[in-house]
């Protein structure tokens, strides 16, 4: 099979940062023969020096035909889009090249990269985000867009927004995972060295102060959590392994981490479900009582909500790709 074509759009005034994660996440995913698993291509409305935000240029050789041979295009943020982010449409060069793109390509916008597909009438009707600071701007210009300034991500499908600077990395990390599955995207996030996994519903990071270090942290409990997500877990016992009130502790718990407690041991049993699916070959009553659902059904319902397939299906997905190992259960 051909490597999935990632074609990065670069406009003036491109952020280098924003620029280069689609080539660091997807460039490092690579399947069990060490075969890369995505091809990343950069291309501009017309070839040559494209100028970022920063004091210097790229030249970029290839131009928007590239758009039409993509499976997904990325746009990343730039703080030069002109009448897209003054007036809401599309320069005609800008028009010409989105033009390009092949129906059913897959879209994905990082930070203000939304404004284009929003000005190109791609996110009309649909659930999006952007960086918390422009949000209020963004509905204002395109109100037929459902924003949703609270979130790292939205996934819409086949088209799917971020919000500022590292949450492109976080979506980019979520769609190596929803294309291959946990092991190759936790592989790609050690190599990159970011946390493996950042839900999308998680708050953006707004005005939230930051703990005082001479405070206790919820840290120690969240770890004592993961080793023993298979057992029922209250609220009440994370409080007192950190000598807090319930209250204290879930208010605490939400400035470092950004939701709730509950929502997090969710997110957390939900991620070592999916990793026993894809690399053991443990039934699914036994995954459901290792990674703390305590029934098949229970384990069906979260997977379902969270990424919309049952067990069964994920497992047959991505199975391939892990090589099956008999993992015990983590009380052993």
């Amino acid at each position: 099979m051909r490597a999935h074509r990632v074609a990065v759009l670069a406009l003036p005034g491109i952020l280098p940062f924003e620029l280069g994660i689609p080539h660091r996440i997807f460039g490092r995913a690579k399947d069990p023969d060490g075969r890369p698993l995505y091809e990343i291509v950069t291309c501009a409305p017309a070839p040559g020096p494209v100028q970022t935000d920063a004091d210097f240029a790229i030249h970029v050789e290839r131009g928007p035909e590239t758009l039409a041979e993509a499976d997904t295009v990325v746009v990343p943020a730039s703080y030069e889009l002109g009448p897209v982010y003054e007036e809401g449409r599309l320069t005609d060069e800008l028009a010409a090249a989105l033009a390009h793109i092949r129906p059913g390509t897959r879209l994905v916008s990082i930070c203000t990269g939304g404004y284009v597909l929003a000005a190109a009438g791609y996110l009309d009707g649909r659930p999006a985000t952007t960086h918390w600071a422009s949000a209020d701007h963004f509905q204002r210009l395109f109100p037929k867009v459902r924003v949703d300034a609270d979130v790292l991500f939205v996934d819409d499908g086949d088209v799917l927004t971020s919000a500022g600077v590292a949450a492109g990395l976080d979506l980019c990390l979520h769609l190596v995972r929803r294309d291959h599955g946990t092991a190759v995207a936790n592989e790609v996030a050690r190599r990159t060295v970011v946390p493996p996994h950042r839900d999308g519903g998680q708050a953006q990071y707004i005005a939230r102060p930051m703990p005082d270090p001479a405070a206790a942290t919820t840290a120690s409990a969240r770890a004592w959590a993961l080793a023993h997500l298979h057992e029922p877990i209250q609220l009440r016992d994370l409080a007192v392994r950190e000598s807090m009130s319930v209250r204290t502790f879930t208010r605490r718990f939400r400035d470092e981490v950004g939701i709730s407690p509950g929502q997090w041991l969710t997110q957390q049993r939900v991620e070592r479900a999916r990793h026993l699916l894809e690399s053991t070959d443990l039934p699914v009553d036994q995954i459901a009582h290792d990674a703390g659902f305590g029934t098949a059904q229970s384990l069906r319902v979260h997977l379902q909500s969270a990424i919309g397939v049952t067990p069964t299906a994920y497992r047959r997905t991505f199975r391939s790709s892990a090589s099956p190992t008999a993992s015990p259960s983590p009380a052993a």
